[in-house]
């Protein structure tokens, strides 16, 4: 990162780029910083992660518990499972101008936008989970008499968890991008993205533009980093999150 910084702040320097077109690496590192005491940029952050929590929340609240029964079920799994196949590939930041014409309220646009996008790979992980479970165990619990129920909480539930972690974590960074998209792409009057919109129109647009952007950037940085961090410390027994 420190390299193309400094590639980026020579080559502005020496011409290779006009300085027009693209501000100096110092110079946005600088406004970048600036920012980090605007109380106005400060509030957006503070908009778009509302948005974000609130959106992650709800997908995890439906994501899991559909991806459980798909799992557990196969008859379900099989008679959604073309439903599926055809909303996933659909691109998300193209139904936002679909969305702005169903919600009224940004807010709740944001939520079902994040949702929607965020939705697939928890969803998918936690079927992929739960295929990946002893059935040495299962079947241990259901030759001392346990039900279906109790076999998914007490063995498919606890062995799905790293897999149904590492979707929530994509799903953050999914639901991050959804958030400022939205924003940028239907307008309001909060979050990162309308701060972006904001500073275009000012004597300093392109530098506060890339400058937000870096933030941004920066933001979903310490999402993800924060997410590994929490997957490494509850799951440490998993092999698929040693550190």
């Amino acid at each position: 990162m420190a390299g193309l910084l400094l590639l980026a702040e020579a080559a502005g320097r020496l011409g290779l780029v006009s300085t027009v077109q693209f501000p100096l690496a110092s110079t946005v590192l600088v406004t970048a910083a600036g920012l980090a005491a605007d109380q106005e940029f400060l509030w957006d952050v503070g908009a778009t992660f509302a948005a974000w929590a609130l959106g992650l929340a709800l997908t995890v609240a439906v994501a899991v518990p559909a991806g459980l029964l798909l799992g557990s079920v196969p008859a379900v799994e099989r008679a959604l499972r073309p439903v599926i196949e055809f909303l996933r590939p659909i691109p998300s930041v193209a139904l936002i101008p679909l969305a702005a014409f169903v919600f009224t309220e940004r807010l709740d646009m944001k939520i079902a936008m994040i949702m929607y996008a965020s939705t697939w790979p928890i969803l998918i992980n936690t079927m992929y989970g739960l295929r990946e479970v002893d059935p040495l165990a299962k079947e241990t619990l259901r030759a001392f008499g346990f039900g279906r129920p109790a076999v998914l909480l007490r063995v498919s539930l606890p062995s799905t968890a790293p897999f149904i972690a590492t979707g929530v974590r994509v799903a953050a960074t999914i639901a991050l991008i959804l958030a400022i998209s939205t924003e940028l792409l239907a307008g309001g009057s909060d979050g990162i993205g309308a701060f972006i919109i904001l500073a275009g129109s000012s004597p300093d647009g392109l530098t506060l533009t890339v400058a937000a952007t870096v933030w941004a950037g920066l933001l979903g940085i310490a999402t993800n980093g924060a997410f590994v961090w929490a997957e490494r410390r509850l799951f440490h027994w998993h092999p698929g999150t040693a550190a």
